[in-house]
């Protein structure tokens, strides 16, 4: 017998529904699951259709402009926390207190102080948590880990880690909430440096000090007429400051004597969604890059000098994979990454024990983070 969980979602932009789709297939793809996720409530206030889209092509049975009402309804067991940086504490320990789970999209917080609050709330009141760090769930990354952490390539000398995209390229990009330090946090350290973070630990194991330097490629933008997506244009507007960083660059010393560099930047000309990995050990070496997903660059089980790459095609039998195609080489796509996030929660859910990313990781990556950001001032080595 099955029991129903009920979702809501606060923000019904691109992820907010990414989120939606996912618990829609979740038992599609798992149906062994003893649960079954319903839609329930979105709420949002853009001014466009969004709710409208909620109702008659996702099937939620209600929605509302005040996300307070949806924290606190009877009807919503999960909240789905992907609106801008800005709401996600309040919304997100508002619905702890009220006993609701919760998926909090990536950075969980602004900075490390409101991602502590968060897990702090999520703590206090038992309920259990997700968080948006869908790239470790991609089955050639986790095949990955299990590599690095069976020795095959070895003990683990140096990695690197690179998230660079171009939605902040044009110089013309509208200033939206993403470039105001208050509303935002952070730039590209907690958007997409946060994954790299977490990909970098999950890989090779805890940061313990960071040497980090950032750029502002692009200082003042044209204000847009309410827009808030990464792409949107200025609009030939009266030009506003930009508060926080298009790049950074970080050297990193894990605990275990390894060391790494990662390097993010939401404005590199010619790169979309470049995210990826080479992690070196003593007798190997494996790479990855999100763009060609189902595909791992191994080198491994060879000589120390001239050592050759190939490359496994993930299939079933690795990972997650066969819960979404038959045989390797049928492409995986980002929104299956979301499903396997949603499972990971609802199992956690169910059993009471965390699985997958949860605000743990959230407040990990915040703290490796905020010494990326002390570094930066201080121009020096910050201990973990």
């Amino acid at each position: 017998m099955t029991q129903d969980i009920r979702l809501g979602v606060v923000g019904f932009g691109w992820m907010g529904q990414a989120h939606a789709r996912a618990l829609t297939r979740v038992a599609q793809h798992y149906p062994d699951l003893p649960v079954r996720p319903r839609l329930a409530m979105v709420a949002d206030n853009a001014p466009d259709s969004r709710l409208e889209l909620a109702t008659d092509a996702y099937g939620f049975a209600a929605t509302t402009t005040d996300w307070r009402e949806l924290v606190s309804s009877d009807a919503v067991d999960v909240v789905s926390v992907t609106g801008p940086n800005f709401i996600h504490a309040e919304v997100a320990i508002a619905a702890a207190q009220a006993g609701k789970h919760l998926w909090v999209e990536k950075p969980a917080g602004r900075g490390l102080a409101e991602t502590r609050a968060i897990a702090a709330a999520a703590a206090q009141s038992g309920v259990q948590s997700a968080v948006g760090f869908n790239y470790r769930n991609a089955p050639a990354v986790e095949h990955a880990r299990e590599l690095v952490r069976s020795g095959r390539i070895g003990e683990v000398t140096h990695a690197r880690f690179q998230m660079l995209g171009d939605y902040a390229a044009h110089p013309e990009g509208a200033h939206t909430w993403r470039f105001t330090r208050t509303l935002a946090g952070s730039g590209v350290i907690g958007d997409l440096g946060s994954h790299g973070i977490d990909l970098a630990e999950y890989l090779v194991g805890p940061i313990a000090k960071v040497l980090a330097q950032d750029s502002t490629f692009i200082t003042e933008r044209p204000t847009g007429a309410g827009a808030a997506s990464h792409f949107s244009r200025g609009g030939g507007g009266p030009l506003k400051a930009v508060e926080n960083e298009d790049y950074v660059s970080m050297l990193l010393g894990f605990a275990s004597g390894a060391r790494g560099v990662l390097e993010a930047s939401r404005a590199s000309v010619g790169e979309q969604n470049a995210y990826g990995f080479a992690v070196h050990g003593r007798s190997g070496a494996i790479a990855w890059d999100f763009r060609r997903m189902g595909e791992l660059q191994v080198c491994l089980d060879q000589d120390f000098q001239s050592a050759a790459w190939s490359t496994l095609l993930v299939g079933p039998g690795l990972a997650e994979f066969g819960v979404f195609q038959p045989d390797a080489g049928i492409a995986m796509s980002y929104d299956d990454l979301k499903v396997i996030e949603a499972e990971r929660l609802l199992q956690s859910i169910v059993s009471g024990a965390p699985t997958g990313a949860t605000l743990a990781d959230a407040v990990r990556a915040a703290t490796v983070a905020a010494a990326a950001i002390e570094s930066i001032t201080s121009e020096g080595w910050v201990n973990l």
